[in-house]
């Protein structure tokens, strides 16, 4: 029962992708923002990426500032603070596949949120930020239904 517990109710939690440069640090923010005294939330990815001139836009149209954000890997957490989550949230199938790997010696659940990639997107400025609004929304989604707590969850 315990177990089940720490899956709903986590108190920390790790977003994953392939870089960290997108669409793990935009979670990261719209979490942290939704529970900011209840859970502890970071972000990394499989490999080490630059933080998206796109997504820091998109993220600010909600007020919230990443443009601080570091792109690390997962060795670049462990080494800094560890790997102490509860739950790892992947978002892309190499974060996915990585995560599982570490769940050999890290006691965490891996939830796989399969999120497209914005960067592909083609087209014009507005076409792109478009493509960056919809992977938050979806985000936005997901969270607000896996951690809601009794509603009252918002941006």
């Amino acid at each position: 029962m315990a177990a089940l517990t720490r899956v709903h109710n986590p108190q920390s939690v790790l977003f994953a992708c392939a870089l960290n440069s997108v669409r793990s640090p935009m979670a990261e923010s719209l979490l942290h923002h939704m529970f900011p005294q209840t859970l502890y939330v970071r972000s990394a990815g499989s490999r080490k990426g630059e933080l998206d001139p796109f997504a820091v836009a998109v993220m600010a149209e909600l007020g919230q500032d990443i443009s601080k954000h570091r792109p690390m890997t997962f060795e670049d957490l462990d080494d800094w603070e560890g790997l102490n989550f509860d739950l790892i949230i992947t978002l892309s199938p190499e974060a996915h596949h990585k995560a599982l790997d570490l769940t050999r010696t890290l006691a965490a659940d891996v939830e796989y949120w399969p999120t497209p990639d914005p960067t592909s997107v083609e087209g014009s400025r507005e076409q792109r930020m478009q493509a960056y609004r919809d992977v938050c929304d979806g985000l936005v989604l997901r969270i607000r239904k896996r951690f809601a707590r009794g509603g009252g969850v918002g941006l």
